[in-house]
C-alpha cells in the first residue's frame, strides 16, 4: 500500500483490524511528539542566537565581580586564621605583658623613693606681665632650633630673693685651730724640704698650692715656695711672686708650716731634689708610705704635676689648714688687687648689683670636652683638629656626654636659664672668658637677652690692661677678683675656677652661686620648642633646686673639698632663729626696700667679723710676734683684727682681695 510506513511480510501473521488501529494511533502521537520537539529545538536555537550578544556583555561584568568575590573570600580566610592564632597566643602574651608592666611600676617606685623631696620653700612662682608687645622679647635661636619665645623683659617678681639668701646670714667661715693642733715648732723637721711643681691653669695651680701646705704639715717638712707650671697650653712664664703676695703667704702660715723661698745649703753644699709623683687623692697614710721614706733619705723631694694629689677626706684640723691657706694666706699681688678693685668699682657704678658669668667656651675647652654644639661639619673638623694635641685623649660620644651633663652650656642656654630664673633684661653682666669659639655669632643670643654686657676689655683701657695682657694667669686673676665680688656668680661649666669660687663664696657667707644642672636642663633645652615660655621657666626653676649655692645643698664629704668646704663653715643658731622670726613677720607686712636689706647685711657681717676676731685672736698674736722677729718690713700689712675692724665687711677684714 502506497503512503504507508508499515510493510506486511508473508512470513508473518496478518494483523487484525483492532491491532492496526492501535498502531496507527501510536504513530500519530509519536509524530506529534517529534514535531513538538523540533519546534522546541528551533525556539531554543533562536533564543540562544538572540541572547548571545547579551551573554557576552554579562560575562564581562561577571569576571570583575567574581574576582572581587575571590578576594573577599581570601581575606575572610586570613581573618579567620589570624583570629584563631590570636586566641592561641593570648594565653602566652598576657603573662609576659603583665611581667613587663610590673617591672616598669617597680622601677618608678624605686626612683620616686630615692629622689630627694621637693623643697617647696625654695620653689618660687613668678608673675609675668603680658600687657603689651613692648614688655616681651621675640627670641629666636640661631643654632638650629627654630622655636621662638616671647620672653618678658622685666623677669620675675621675686625681687631681692634672686640676689641673696636670707639663710646665708646665719653662716660664717671658721678655720681656727683646735686645742690638739700641733704648731710648727713641734711638727717641723728642719732637715726635710718639700718642693712642688703645679699643673694646669691658675685655679688648678691654686688647688695644688693649698694642698702642698697640708702635705708639708703631714710630712713634718719645710715647704719651699711652689713653682708654677710654665709648660702647659697657656705658656705663661709667671712665677709665684708675680701673681701671689709671697711675703703674706709665708707670714700668714708662719705658725702652721715653715715656708722658705729657696732650699738652703745643707752642710755647705746644694742638694739636687729627688723628683717623684704622688697618686691623685692620696691620703695621709699614702704620703707616709710613698713620700716619707724617700724624704728621710734624700732630704729634698720635688712632687711634679701636683694638682688634686690630696684626698678630700681628711681630719678636721687638716681641712681647716686647707681653708686658712686658700681663703686667707693666698692673695694676689698689689698691682693685680688694685686693678681688680678698679674693675669692681666701675661695675658698681653701672649698677648697684651685677652678675658675673664665668663663660668657658674656648675652642680648646670644647675640643677637650668631646661635645658637639650644633656648628655642623665645620665645627666637627675644627675641634677634631684641636683634639690631636692630646695624644692620650679618648674618643667620646657627644650625645652621651651631653646626656650625662658633662657638656658646658652654650651662651644662649646660659642666657635662657638666667631669664627663666627671674633676672630681667636690665641686669648688668660681667663676662669672664677667653676667646669664645664662634665669636660674636655665638655671643649674640646672650647679648640679645642681656644687652648690658661687660668684660674687663670693655670697662678698662688697653693701657690699663697692658701690664697683664701678655700673661694668661694674671688676666685670670683679674676675672677671679671681679667674680668673687659679684652679687651673683654663674658658671656654664663646673671647672676649676668655678669650683674654687663656689667654695670661697660659701665660706664667706653663702653668696649666691649658680651652677647649671646640665643633666636635667639638656632635655629641657631640646624640647623647648614644644612648650610656652611660662612652662619652660617653671621647669628650669624646678631643675635648679639644689644648684643655687644655698646652705645645706651639699652633705659633708661629697664633692671636691675646694668646692664644698663644709668643715670650715659654722652656723650661728641665734642668728638663724632671729632670721626665721623676722621672715615670719615680713610675710605679714610689706617687704622692706633694698637699702634696708643692705644695712641689715652690713650689721650682720660686722657681728660675724667680731666673732671671727675672738676665734682667731690666738693665731694672730702668735704669728705677729714671729713676723716681727723675722720680717719687720711686713708688720704693718699683717691681718690684725681689732675693734675698728667691725666697720668693714667680712671679706674685707680677712683680706682686701684674694
Amino acid at each position: 500500500m502506497l503512503g504507508t510506513t508499515t510493510f506486511w511480510k508473508p512470513s508473518q501473521a496478518k494483523p487484525s483490524q483492532e491491532q492496526r488501529g492501535v498502531h496507527q494511533k501510536n504513530e500519530f502521537f509519536s509524530g506529534r511528539r517529534r514535531r513538538h520537539r523540533l519546534q522546541r529545538c528551533k525556539q531554543i536555537i533562536v533564543m540562544k542566537k538572540k541572547s548571545n550578544h547579551h551573554l557576552h556583555h554579562r560575562n564581562n561584568r561577571s569576571r570583575s565581580s567574581s574576582s572581587n568575590n575571590v578576594d573577599n573570600s581570601v581575606l575572610g580566610i586570613l581573618q579567620r586564621v589570624i583570629f584563631c592564632r590570636r586566641r592561641r597566643l593570648r594565653g602566652q602574651l598576657l603573662p609576659f605583658i603583665s611581667a613587663v608592666g610590673g617591672c616598669i611600676l617597680f622601677f618608678f617606685a624605686i626612683v620616686s623613693f630615692l629622689s630627694p623631696p621637693i623643697n617647696h620653700h625654695h620653689v618660687h612662682h613668678f608673675r609675668y606681665n603680658h600687657t603689651s608687645l613692648d614688655d616681651e622679647i621675640d627670641f629666636r635661636s640661631n643654632i638650629g632650633n627654630t622655636s621662638t619665645f616671647l620672653i618678658p623683659r622685666a623677669g620675675g617678681s621675686l625681687g631681692d630673693e634672686i640676689w641673696r639668701s636670707s639663710q646665708s646670714q646665719s653662716y660664717y667661715g671658721c678655720s681656727q685651730k683646735s686645742e690638739n693642733y700641733q704648731d710648727v715648732d713641734a711638727k717641723t723637721n728642719d732637715s726635710r724640704f718639700l718642693m712642688i711643681i703645679t699643673s694646669g691653669g691658675l685655679n688648678q695651680q691654686r688647688t695644688g698650692i693649698t694642698d702642698a701646705v697640708v702635705a708639708a704639715y703631714i710630712l713634718n717638712s719645710t715647704l719651699v715656695v711652689p713653682k708654677l707650671d710654665n709648660k702647659s697650653y697657656w705658656k705663661d712664664q709667671s712665677n709665684f711672686s708675680d701673681i701671689f703676695d709671697v711675703d703674706w703667704f709665708i707670714s700668714y702660715l708662719a705658725k702652721d708650716v715653715k715656708i722658705v723661698k729657696e732650699v738652703p745649703m745643707i752642710e755647705g753644699r746644694s742638694i739636687h731634689p729627688y723628683q717623684m709623683r704622688i697618686p691623685r687623692k692620696c691620703d695621709p697614710e699614702c704620703y707616709y708610705s710613698r713620700a716619707l721614706p724617700i724624704l728621710q733619705k734624700k732630704k729634698v723631694v720635688m712632687l711634679t704635676k701636683y694638682d688634686y694629689r690630696l684626698s678630700n677626706r681628711l681630719d678636721t684640723d687638716l681641712q681647716k689648714l686647707r681653708c686658712r691657706a686658700n681663703y686667707h694666706a693666698l692673695r694676689y699681688t698689689e698691682p693685680i688687687r688694685e686693678m681688680g678693685d678698679k674693675l669692681i668699682e666701675r661695675m658698681k657704678m653701672k649698677s648697684r648689683r651685677f652678675i658675673a658669668l664665668h663663660l668657658r667656651f674656648e675652642s680648646d675647652m670644647l675640643a677637650f670636652s668631646g661635645c658637639y654644639f650644633g656648628g655642623g661639619d665645620k665645627e666637627r673638623e675644627e675641634l677634631e683638629q684641636i683634639r690631636t694635641r692630646w695624644e692620650t685623649l679618648h674618643i667620646r660620644n657627644p650625645d652621651k656626654e651631653r646626656r650625662l651633663g658633662r657638656c658646658p652650656l652654650t651662651p644662649e642656654e646660659v642666657g635662657l636659664m638666667l631669664r627663666a630664673l627671674g633676672y630681667g633684661e636690665d641686669v648688668h653682666i660681667y663676662v669672664a672668658s677667653g676667646e669664645v669659639y664662634g665669636g660674636e655669632n655665638t655671643l649674640s643670643p646672650l647679648k640679645q637677652l642681656f644687652p648690658n654686657f661687660h668684660s674687663k676689655d670693655t670697662i678698662a683701657t688697653k693701657e690699663e690692661l697692658a701690664p697683664f695682657a701678655s700673661y694668661s694667669s694674671r688676666m685670670a686673676a683679674l676675672d677671679f677678683i671681679v667674680c668673687n665680688a659679684s652679687d651673683v656668680f654663674v658658671t656654664n661649666n663646673n671647672g676649676n675656677m668655678a669650683k674654687m669660687l663656689a667654695g670661697r663664696r660659701r665660706y664667706f657667707g653663702y653668696k649666691p652661686t649658680i651652677r647649671p644642672n646640665a643633666k636635667k636642663l639638656y632635655r629641657l633645652f631640646l624640647d623647648r620648642g614644644n612648650m610656652t615660655w611660662e612652662e619652660f621657666a617653671s621647669r628650669v626653676r624646678t631643675h635648679q633646686i639644689g644648684f643655687m649655692g644655698r646652705p645645706n645643698e651639699a652633705m659633708p664629704g661629697k664633692g671636691e673639698f675646694h668646692e664644698y668646704p663644709i668643715v670650715c663653715i659654722c652656723e650661728d643658731l641665734n642668728s638663724h632663729i632671729q632670721n626665721q622670726s623676722q621672715g615670719q613677720s615680713q610675710n605679714q607686712s610689706e617687704p622692706n626696700n633694698h637699702n634696708v636689706h643692705v644695712n641689715k647685711r652690713d650689721r650682720n657681717e660686722s657681728e660675724i667679723v667680731v666673732k671671727e676676731q675672738h676665734l682667731n685672736e690666738e693665731h694672730n698674736s702668735s704669728y705677729t710676734q714671729q713676723i716681727e722677729n723675722e720680717n719687720r718690713t711686713r708688720v704693718k700689712e699683717l691681718p690684725i683684727r681689732n675693734k675698728n675692724d667691725s666697720d668693714c665687711g667680712l671679706e674685707e677684714c680677712h683680706q682686701t682681695n684674694p
